[in-house]
Order: structure tokens, then sequence, then C-alpha cells
């Protein structure tokens, strides 16, 4: 075999390989023996079929077999012979092959770059905390006992108040092209239960039904929000005419051990201590987030090597193929608002390097520090999955046996997350408390 380096330049190699007649010819006389032995055909006794026989019939496929076969090893000799890592599959394009001549091909591919390790030490993050206090424990008490409220219908007949729980049906219409107000899809509804000045439908709907009576209809304009999240009613002006069937008024339950024992706890205490422990739960991971994202920042900054720009270009496919979606369905991020296309792409190519340059500095430093993920923890990744999905988690289970690739891809995110800890052990990290809400502004806008 013949090879001669035709490119290099940064990351790009590029080798033309031959291979000689010779050797081709040599294999596949020898496949086609392996398989004349191998094969049953009419009139034949096993393993006697003549090689002209062999050759008439599977010639032509062995020649194909043997021409990949061929390539395929002489591709991985030259990059095990070079101690070449590539980054992505190989690009291969044959030349010159005919019967009886050399096998000519051309070998493409971008290697992966050398990676300096970073001064952990030398990364400073302040990583903020919080815990639950005492106000938010007795809102969110608060607002467990009005979920579980009843309602209880009012005997006398009398115009709604606020708080109130009316019964309505309701139909909803937008204006048409034509100017005439016409019915929306899910703008119509019968036997809804709607607290009068209360949340969850569009500002200003439930606080015009104050002073409605069973029995009475009443037509209420509003605006639907710009931000909506259907497009199509975004922004629009909506009649919506209300037909008022029942009044209730909403009775709280207490807060004590008999609803406690109806949530399926054993008291209020255990209620609260578990309550606690979910919101200490939620400033745990708010708190890892923003420290993580603040090491990663680090991180880029330090990170100064080339990356190979076929998986710069496949992320960035990925990243603009979702703005494009976005761009059709008019939701873009205020920051990407009023952008030309080009710049976008630019910006966007750019987040899609630094995914990558972080993503091949993180993998780095797991090689070399033996950070691996066990089988048990993906076990429990994969249990945890599977618990997503209540009364379905034995199929979940069986999916992931029959799909290994499926469970493979639970690995990347705790290998990260792993590679994470040891950073954040050797970063000097200083914690600070802070109010839950200067937390969750600062994991937000982090």
């Amino acid at each position: 075999m013949q090879v001669t380096e035709v490119a290099n330049e940064g990351l790009k190699r590029a080798f033309a390989i031959v291979v000689p007649a010779g050797d081709i010819a040599a294999e596949r006389s020898k496949r086609l023996a392996e398989l004349g032995r191998e094969l049953r055909l009419p009139g034949f006794r096993p393993g006697k079929v003549p090689p002209s026989v062999v050759q008439q019939r599977y010639g032509q496929a062995v020649m194909g077999e043997v021409l990949e076969q061929s390539v395929n090893r002489a591709t991985q000799q030259v990059v095990a012979d070079r101690g070449l890592r590539p980054a992505l599959q190989p690009k291969i394009e044959v030349v010159n092959f005919a019967p009886d001549s050399d096998l000519e091909f051309k070998v493409e591919l971008e290697i992966m770059p050398d990676i300096p390790m970073p001064e952990f030490g030398g990364i400073e993050i302040e990583r903020l905390k919080a815990e639950p206090t005492e106000t938010q424990i007795a809102e969110t008490l608060g607002t467990i006992a009005s979920r579980n409220r009843t309602l209880t219908e009012v005997a006398e007949t009398r115009a709604a108040a606020k708080g109130d729980v009316l019964i309505c049906d309701f139909v909803g219409r937008i204006a048409g092209e034509d100017g005439e107000w016409q019915e929306f899809p899910g703008g119509k509804a019968d036997d809804m239960p709607i607290e009068v000045g209360g949340t969850g439908f569009i500002p200003g709907f439930t606080d015009q039904l104050e002073g409605l009576s069973p029995g009475e209809t009443r037509t209420i304009d509003v605006s639907f929000p710009a931000d909506y999240g259907a497009t199509e009613l975004a922004g629009k002006a909506a009649k919506f005419d209300i037909a008022a069937k029942a009044l209730k008024q909403p009775s709280t339950p207490a807060l004590d051990d008999d609803l406690a024992k109806k949530l399926g706890f054993e008291d209020l205490g255990k209620l609260t201590e578990v309550l606690r422990g979910q919101l200490q739960q939620e400033y745990d991971n708010l708190s890892r987030l923003k420290v993580k994202r603040a090491l990663l920042d680090g991180l880029a900054e330090r990170a100064d090597f080339p990356v190979p720009q076929g998986l710069v270009d496949a992320e960035f496919g990925q990243i603009w193929e979702r703005v494009e979606q976005d761009l059709k369905a008019g939701r873009l991020d205020d920051d990407d608002k009023g952008k030309d296309e080009e710049t976008l792409k630019s910006e966007y190519r750019g987040i899609a390097e630094r995914r990558i340059r972080l993503g091949l500095l993180l993998a780095e430093i797991g090689r070399t520090n033996n950070i691996a993920v066990t089988n048990d923890e993906l076990a429990r990744a994969m249990r945890a999955e599977a618990g997503r999905y209540p009364g379905q988690e034995q199929q979940v289970m069986d999916f992931f046996r029959k799909n290994p690739q499926a469970a493979e891809n639970l690995r990347s995110p705790i290998f990260e997350e792993k590679v994470v800890d040891f950073m954040l052990e050797l970063a000097k990290v200083s914690d600070r408390l802070v109010a839950p809400e200067e937390l969750s502004k600062a994991a937000s806008v982090g």
C-alpha cells in the first residue's frame, strides 16, 4: 500500500492511498474460494461448486465487498500508523479503479486538537445559596390548601362577587379579515368554573364577571397578550359571550393534620418537612445551575485551541434549524428580534463553536482524569427517566433494554456533571447565603 500525505493544514489532513491490484485480486480470490466452500446450490454437492459458477454468480458482489473492506482497512491503518484521532468519520473518495488495476482513493479528515489543561485553581467562583423562609413555607402551604378547596353552590340568588366561582358557558370571537367577528379554536367551553377576579385566563377576563348572576349573559371585551402562546391570537382583540349558569362559593380547608392525611402524609409536620425539602432542592438546583454556568464561562475564557469545523458545522446546523422554526413562528427571543439573518447566523455559529470547544475540553478533562460513568449510575438514570412516566415504568425500562443507544444518550449528561464536580473541587469556590429571590434572579440572568 502506498500512502501520500497531500494536505496538512490546521486540523485537516488528506491522504492519497494506492492499494496494489495484486492485493485486490488476492483478496477477491480468497473470498470467492471461501464462498465456494459455503455455497449450497442445486445440482452441486455442498462445497463443490465450480469456481467459474461462483465467479459468474457472485463475482461482482464479491468485488464490491472486497473494495469496501480494502478502503476501510487501509484508512484505519493510515489513521493508526500516524496516531491520528479523527473528529468525524473520514471522507473517502475513490479516484480510480478498473479490473486488474490499482485501487486509488483519497481520504480527508479532521483530527482532534491538542487540548491543554487549564489551571483550575485560577478559576474563582461565587456560589449563591438560599434556604426556604418560614413565610415561603406558609405561603406554599396556603396554596396547597387553596388547591384542595371545595365548592358549595350558593342557595340564594345574588350577583357574583370577587372570589366566587361562576359556572359558565362561553364563546370567544376575534375579528376576521372581513371585519366580522368569528369563533376561533379553543375559544369555546361549557360548564367552566371561573373564579371571579382570579388568574389563569386572559388579563381582564375574570374581572368583568363581577356582578353577573346565574341566568344572566354578558359580552366582555379583552385583548390577548402580545406574547400569547398561540401566535394567531397574540395581541388581538376578542369578544366573549358569557352565560352564567350557577354560582358557587369556595371553601378552603384548614391547614391541619386532616388535610395532610388526605394528601397522603402522616400529619401536618411531615407535610411541612417534605415541602421544605422540595423547596430546598429547588434552590440547590438553581445554585448548581448558576455555579456551573460560571464555571463553564471561566473555562471558555481559558480554552484557546482550534476546533474541528465539521463538528461546528453539525452543531450550528441543529441550532439554526430551531432558529428558523422560531423565525417562521414569530417567536424569536427579544435579544434576536430586529437582527438580520447574517447577523443571527454569525452569532449562533459563535455559540456552536463555544459549545464544541467546551464539550471537547470537558471530554478531555474526563479522559485524562479517568472520570467515567459506571453501569450503576447509568441504571439509576434509566430508573429516574422511567419514573417520569407513572404507570409506564416497565415499558420505559424495556425500551432502554431493547435500544442500547437510547440508554447511552443518558450517559453524556451524567459524565458532564461528574466532570463539573471534579473541577469544582479544584476551583476557588466561595459560598454566600442570599434570599431565594436573589438566587432566582441570578440564575435567570447569569
